[in-house]
């Protein structure tokens, strides 16, 4: 997993936290502090109940709820890590998993919940809404409303006209090779990600695409793949524009409300009041899940084509290879490429595997005491591999 990916909270919480204590409830940092610093129990209450503090927009349910039905055979991995036997309930334990929701065929063949969390609790996705946002524009496509993505960035959002974004293509955004130099380094308090967030922007413009705007070019767009959690959220920025609505609507539109998750989400805003592409939606363990078999299924909700031909597979390869020898392989549309399947992830331990061959789905949510180590990673995906080995 690499370093990059961390995510520095002032960027989350821009909009801050509401200064005092929550009454009775474990108080997240004063505002300007980072979700990276909050305690274990301050993790355990925040990751459930965002919505109370920092600003979200909600994305609404629909009538019907798609039933996730209890498969005959129940799973019950047991493999060995780091020359430990390991079980489902010790592998739990040892990551601070709040949840593992596995799907076969579209069926449930486990359920576990820990942490005190119940099913019908919510809890942050951190970067697993970065492949929501890629989603997004793959429906945008398909309705019309982005009409390629060899389409310039500056089409949708043009106050990026003139800047290093000028002649950097929707498909260069998506697989993070605009050639626009950026710092993404959590532990610097003067890197991008740090300042991104925070800083003031012009008037009357969004403040990410105030900041996004004065950044150098450093390569040719196409050339050089840098993780940039600021053009996640220029990504979110750019499907609103073109839809002419908010994400949390049009996500409801295309995707919630029709395929049937069973609760509403709700999505964390930047300091401007839009949802951040790059971040932080909440849902129950099961609307992962569904969000997985979503894409296994080809992007269909309620019977209809919500995305391209060919969308899912487009968006789930190898646009960027790795070196060997790491958790992840490559990198698509803001999904990352894993050995067999691909996964969209979260720090702190959010994740949604995918494996198409064994139409395997699993969703998992911790709380980590490390926002990413690899080594963490590597434990994440031997679980994934063992719960593969026991599907077989």
């Amino acid at each position: 997993m690499h370093a990059n990916k961390l995510i520095l909270t002032a960027m989350a919480l821009t909009a801050g936290l509401h200064g005092a204590a929550l009454a009775q409830d474990p108080a997240p940092p004063p505002a300007g502090g980072s979700i990276l610093a909050w305690t274990p129990a301050q993790q355990r209450y925040g990751y459930r109940n965002m919505e109370k503090v920092t600003p979200v927009h909600v994305v609404p349910r629909g009538a019907q709820v798609k039933e996730l039905p209890l498969a005959d055979r129940q799973l019950d991995p047991k493999w060995t890590w780091n020359g430990a036997p390991q079980t489902l309930d010790s592998f739990m334990t040892a990551m601070d998993t709040s949840a593992v929701v596995v799907l076969q065929d579209g069926k449930i063949v486990l359920e576990r919940y820990g942490l005190d969390r119940k099913p019908d609790e919510r809890w942050t996705s951190f970067s697993v809404a970065k492949s929501v946002t890629a989603t997004l524009v793959g429906a945008a496509i398909k309705d019309g409303r982005i009409k390629s993505l060899d389409d310039a960035v500056t089409a949708y959002i043009p106050e990026l006209k003139g800047s290093a974004y000028e002649g950097v293509s929707v498909r260069q955004l998506l697989t993070m090779t605009s050639g626009v130099k950026w710092n993404e380094d959590y532990t610097d308090l003067n890197s991008d990600v740090a300042k991104a967030g925070v800083t003031p922007g012009e008037p009357g413009m969004n403040p990410i695409v105030s900041y996004m705007r004065k950044l150098p070019r450093e390569a040719e767009p196409g050339s050089k793949f840098v993780y940039k959690t600021g053009e996640t959220d220029l990504a979110g920025i750019l499907v609103s524009n073109a839809v002419g609505k908010s994400l949390s609507a049009y996500l409801s539109e295309k995707i919630w409300a029709p395929y049937g998750m069973e609760q509403d989400a709700i999505w964390v805003d930047d300091a401007a009041g839009h949802e951040r592409g790059g971040c932080c939606m909440s849902m129950t363990a099961r609307d992962y899940a569904r969000l997985g078999q979503f894409m296994l299924e080809g992007g269909k909700a309620g019977g209809q084509d919500v995305l391209p031909p060919g969308w899912v597979a487009d968006a789930t390869r190898a646009h960027q290879a790795f070196p060997p020898g790491g958790v992840e392989t490559g990198y698509g549309y803001f999904w990352w490429i894993i050995p067999d399947g691909y996964a969209a992830e979260g720090i702190f331990g959010q994740q949604i595997f995918v494996y198409p061959a064994e139409k395997l789905v699993i969703a998992v949510n911790s709380a980590w005491p490390a926002a990413s180590k690899d080594e963490l990673w590597a434990a994440q995906a031997a679980f994934a591999q063992a719960v593969r080995a026991a599907a077989k």
